[in-house]
């Protein structure tokens, strides 16, 4: 049991530990020029800080009993940051689309359909490479869960926040080890995206596939503006309707995210009911498995619309909501990462290995044999976002984009951007993503193989069209 205090305390170990990886990252050459984020750099920290390291070497060295024997966090606390990520998340999914400008399907479609058809041709691949890695070599060799088949995918486009939040229905679903596993899959992903992001920079430079000059690249900031926060008519409009406003912007802002978190519980209890009256009456039962936090990112969508319906979205304030779901998400990974249990990574090391190395060819291959083709032109640069995506957060993306193309001269910022709002509530920590692990637990392994594998055939035949409907890409 823990009490208020214990959870005061806890996040204020946290923002001590994000302090301490902002300065280890500006001490160690290596870890800044890896990008790492602050969060990751503070969750390694505590979990090795913790009793699974300190706490072993204290115990080893003075015994039992020792003052140090469960690191610097006393149980109370690792007991609260365990059960954090699970929280946190739905927070980061329903501020992701609030004040953003929603275009319509047909218009994200006009201005980027090769970005979205590449992000989820990538995205639906990493399942079925994942589920026959698990087919082939997992279950045989290893006697693998099953489930292992979702989890490149969860870790690689989802990142620690996917994977983190997903630790309850793991726990569920018979698979604790999958959230230990999901967790160091992830940071894998993004340090092997990182990685293999800045070597293919240097070769598609080399080979002149890289139209842009590189230029020194700084820490990434957010997506392209997608938001119409900074239009002089928004900004008159909102400082109205704020006028005699009696509480801080903050909170207002943070009101909004509330109520997108309570539209998706409804929305997630209604599903839920829908199935327990219909086909889970035949024993068929997947929805109470799905968590909180995809159908967070449907209510903030949905709060989004209703308020442009009511000539009140002024008052939510892009810049505000984004730094709400960035404290979020630093929660999320932090405590993942200081709760990640290494005994369970090392029990299950050739599982770990073998999805980290398939899922990592599939992305490089993938972007060397596809990109090239799909896009009519600067396809480097508009490629090396999505593997940078698909290999750990849409910051490494972003990063990678820059280091390639820092004046934008190829406009594969904004054909990034608008993508997402075609690819998130789907894949990458979307609705499928929430869904995969109690999909294969219900109808198996090969079932939901013959269903991604018909969705990657779908996206690889819509690229067809698109392809043929255009002269022939520059290939390599």
């Amino acid at each position: 049991m823990f009490t208020l205090k214990d959870v005061f305390f806890a996040f204020v170990w946290i923002a001590l530990l994000v302090l301490a990886g902002r300065l280890i990252k500006q001490k160690i050459g290596w870890i800044r020029r890896l990008y790492l984020p602050e969060s990751i750099v503070a969750g390694v920290l505590a979990l090795l800080l913790g009793p699974q390291v300190l706490g072993a070497i204290a115990t080893s060295v003075s015994g039992e009993g020792t003052l140090l024997g469960d690191g610097l966090f006393p149980e109370a606390i690792r007991t609260i940051w365990s059960q954090s990520p699970g929280v946190f998340i739905n927070i980061v999914f329903a501020a992701l689309f609030l004040g953003e400008v929603i275009p319509s399907p047909k218009q994200i479609w006009r201005r980027a359909a090769p970005q979205v058809v590449f992000g989820q041709t990538l995205a639906w691949g990493q399942y079925v490479i994942g589920i026959l890695a698990t087919l082939l070599i997992l279950i045989p060799v290893f006697d693998a869960n099953p489930i292992a088949g979702s989890l490149i995918e969860i870790a690689f486009e989802g990142g620690h926040g996917t994977a983190g939040g997903m630790a309850d229905t793991f726990i569920e679903l018979g698979f604790e080890e999958g959230a230990d596993l999901a967790l160091g899959l992830a940071t894998v992903g993004i340090v092997s995206g990182i990685i293999t992001g800045t070597l293919l920079a240097e070769w598609g430079r080399k080979k002149g596939y890289v139209a842009a000059a590189e230029k020194n690249v700084e820490q990434p900031d957010d997506l392209p503006e997608l938001s119409h926060s900074n239009n002089p008519a928004v900004r008159e409009k909102r400082r109205q309707l704020t006028q005699g406003l009696l509480i801080d912007p903050l909170s207002l802002n943070f009101g909004f995210v509330g109520i997108a978190i309570i539209i998706g519980w409804l929305i997630l209890k209604g599903l839920v009911l829908l199935e327990s009256v219909t086909w889970g009456l035949s024993g068929f039962t997947m929805m109470s498995y799905v968590p909180l936090f995809p159908m967070a990112l449907v209510g903030g969508i949905i709060v989004q619309m209703i308020m442009v319906r009511l000539d009140l979205d002024a008052l939510i304030i892009p810049e505000l909501t984004k730094n709400i779901a960035g404290m979020a998400l630093d929660v999320v990974v932090v405590t993942a990462l200081a709760s990640i249990s290494l005994k369970v990574i090392g029990g299950n090391l050739g599982i770990f290995l073998t999805l980290s190395v398939v899922g990592i060819l599939w992305n490089v291959t993938f972007f060397l044999f596809y990109a090239p083709k799909i896009f009519p032109d600067h396809w480097f640069e508009k490629g090396i976002g999505d593997l940078g995506q698909s290999m750990g957060v849409t910051a490494t993306g972003i990063l990678l984009l820059r280091m390639v193309d820092p004046d934008n001269r190829s406009g594969a910022f904004e054909s990034f951007a608008y993508k997402q709002l075609f690819f998130e509530p789907i894949v990458g920590g979307g609705l499928f993503t929430a869904a995969a692990p109690a999909l294969i637990a219900r109808l198996g392994l090969t079932t939901t193989l013959l269903i991604t594998s018909g969705l990657l055939i779908f996206w690889l035949a819509i690229g067809w069209v698109l392809m043929r409907r255009r002269s022939p890409a520059i290939r390599p």
